[in-house]
């Protein structure tokens, strides 16, 4: 296995108390053309400012909504994963972009609105918002980006990472191999869904993997995830991550992980993990649920990011 050698990153130029003035150039639909409303693609020109030219992707960018909660205190920052390259959306630095879902959902009988989100999904071209970053130092592709292949996992808005690396790996002629597993309850859902598709047409070694939750369904009736991609697109994965050299990454709501992890550990990929306790000294066979919940870690060949 390769040392995994990641960017030196300047953190925090611009604070929640010392923000930088962005202008919105783009504010569109990401998803398949007869869907929802809701998962936009925003792209924010911070010309003039400190952080021109100083995001990564898989780094963040904090946005700063107006306004006061319930308690009459400021909003706090939201930070959102950087969808574009290290040199900037269309090869621009001074364009940094994101992707955003416009978030109105009711969860056991209450009404919640996502006030950044929908804030940022209002913002016409033109208008100003008040930003910060770059957040994040981890979570970034190795500057030895050939020495490794990579499998990245992603649910929902979690593919914004993945848009950018991609993008850098194969604009700068990426040789390995790497595959994109993205889960979404719908087709209507499947984000950047032209772009992916294109890529996968070009470049013989990248794969692009949908898996649709609410739809088909599995030869034993389950459902469709991205953790079930493992087995279900084995023929595509398997050989990428018996490679010692394959890195993973995962991105998407919290609790995405474990179904990852559980379904690597199944299949024997336990060098992606870090068992803690006595899961090392058990087959994978005899781990309950709550304890690969509580004792599966990332090890340094796999990147987390969930939220």
């Amino acid at each position: 296995m390769p040392d995994i050698h990641l960017p030196e990153v300047e953190l925090n130029i611009h604070t929640p108390k010392n923000t930088a003035e962005a202008t919105i150039v783009e504010n569109y639909v990401c998803t398949a053309e007869n869907s929802p409303n809701i998962i936009r693609h925003i792209t924010f020109d911070i010309s003039g400012t400190a952080l021109e030219g100083k995001f990564r992707t898989g780094q963040s960018i904090g946005v700063l909504p107006p306004g006061e909660n319930e308690k009459g205190r400021p909003h706090k920052i939201r930070l959102y994963s950087v969808s574009s390259p290290t040199k900037g959306e269309k090869g621009k630095k001074h364009l940094v972009s994101t992707t955003v879902k416009r978030a109105n959902e009711e969860v056991d009988g209450t009404f919640y609105l996502g006030v950044c989100s929908n804030y940022i999904c209002n913002l016409k071209v033109g208008d100003k918002v008040k930003v910060t970053g770059p957040s994040g130092k981890r979570y970034l592709l190795p500057t030895n980006f050939q020495d490794f292949n990579y499998v990245f996992f992603a649910t929902g808005t979690g593919i914004a990472p993945f848009r950018g690396m991609i993008m850098e790996l194969f604009e700068q002629g990426f040789k390995g191999e790497a595959a994109l597993v993205f889960g979404c309850p719908y087709r209507t859902d499947v984000i950047y869904p032209k772009y992916f598709s294109e890529m996968e047409e070009k470049h013989e070694n990248f794969h692009y993997i949908k898996m649709i939750s609410r739809e088909d369904r599995r030869p034993d009736g389950s459902k469709y995830y991205v953790q079930t991609a493992i087995d279900d697109r084995s023929e595509t994965l398997t050989p990428i991550l018996e490679k010692e050299n394959t890195l993973i990454y995962l991105c998407g709501m919290k609790g995405m992980e474990t179904g990852i992890y559980w379904n690597l550990a199944q299949k024997g990929f336990l060098d992606y993990l870090d068992l803690r306790g006595d899961l090392a000294s058990k087959s994978p066979l005899e781990w309950s649920w709550d304890e690969a919940k509580k004792l599966i870690k990332p090890s340094a060949r796999t990147f987390e990011e969930v939220y």
